[in-house]
């Protein structure tokens, strides 16, 4: 009697099974319906942004096929691949493309450890001094960058700036020393304005991720006897991937494109030159459109680039980091 009572195996698996499928269906559901939203509120945006870049980049690309000046325009000519195979065997291209690569690679690799200092900072911050320090911290990324240009330019100029005199106590340092004399020096004034101003971004972004870490987690891990640094290589920063990702690409993006501060500074003076600043030269300098819009190409591709090693090296699960499935 008690046997006839109770569920046979098979029935427990069918029901199980069952269940599971409803779940998944209510979670592809979900997801649909978020993606649906999500498409409905930045599509029209997406649009417009789309009509406005892709004319210009099209028409970059189709001038980068033609040998084209502007002091000369009825010797237009059909050069297809030529201007590419002219900017990549150039060395000023190579030298140019180092010097905007190791500025992009030393400010974002500052800017993201100052920038997750301010973050913890601010997120361990009493709340009566959270607004005051978020405003504080965000006052440099405020600030018009050909005008925060402008200003770290006259600090470090030997005539007008101050620099050499309020450091002179440091080895190296004298009312004599000319920082835009020098590559290493020109660059070091170049880095520092650009951490300056976009370290509060970075810190933006990484304050919102550590908002996402779960504070169970760290209690327990601190429970468990693990120290701060465990707690933060462990359980802090393996949550907030998704974070950092966002932060380092989108200043790595930013870095590779620099131009105001170097245009202001140096003018590419001193070995300083960066591939925005070869396709402004060549296109604007020399009026030579093609080999100007070949160099923009390269550097857009460049640019590309970069989005798919920054994907692929941190390898972080988008649906995942929002909840999805």
């Amino acid at each position: 009697m008690s046997s006839q009572l109770q569920p046979a195996p098979g029935a427990e698996a069918d029901r199980a099974g069952k269940q599971a499928a409803l779940a998944k269906a209510e979670r592809t559901a979900r997801a649909r319906g978020e993606s649906r939203l999500g498409w409905t509120l930045a599509g029209p945006a997406f649009v417009v942004m789309l009509a406005v870049t892709a004319y210009p980049i099209l028409q970059a690309v189709y001038d980068s096929l033609f040998s084209y000046r502007l002091t000369a325009p009825d010797e237009r000519r059909f050069v297809g691949l030529g201007n590419y195979g002219v900017v990549l065997t150039d060395r000023v291209f190579w030298g140019d493309l180092g010097v905007t690569l190791f500025i992009t690679v030393v400010t974002v690799l500052i800017e993201l450890v100052l920038g997750f200092a301010l973050a913890l900072v601010m997120h361990r911050a009493v709340k009566q001094l959270r607004g005051l320090l978020r405003t504080a911290i965000l006052v440099p990324y405020g600030i018009i960058t050909v005008v925060s240009a402008f200003a770290w330019f006259y600090a470090f100029d030997i005539t007008s700036g101050y620099v050499n005199a309020w450091f002179d106590w440091v080895p190296g340092i004298d009312e004599n020393l000319n920082w835009f004399a020098s590559q290493g020096t020109s660059l070091f004034v170049i880095i520092a304005s650009e951490v300056w101003k976009t370290t509060p971004f970075i810190s933006l972004l990484l304050l919102a991720g550590l908002a996402q870490v779960p504070t169970e987690l760290e209690e327990a891990a601190e429970v468990d006897g693990a120290t701060w640094w465990q707690r933060l290589r462990r359980v802090v920063v393996p949550n907030m991937k998704a974070a950092i990702m966002v932060a380092v690409l989108f200043r790595a993006l930013d870095a590779f494109r620099i131009f105001d501060n170097v245009f202001i500074m140096t003018r590419g003076a001193n070995g300083t030159e960066v591939l925005s600043l070869l396709a402004y030269r060549t296109s604007i300098g020399r009026l030579e459109i093609g080999m100007g819009s070949a160099i923009s190409v390269l550097l857009f591709l460049c640019v590309i680039l970069i989005c798919f090693i920054a994907i692929k090296l941190f390898k972080v699960d988008l649906a995942g980091a929002r909840g999805g499935n």
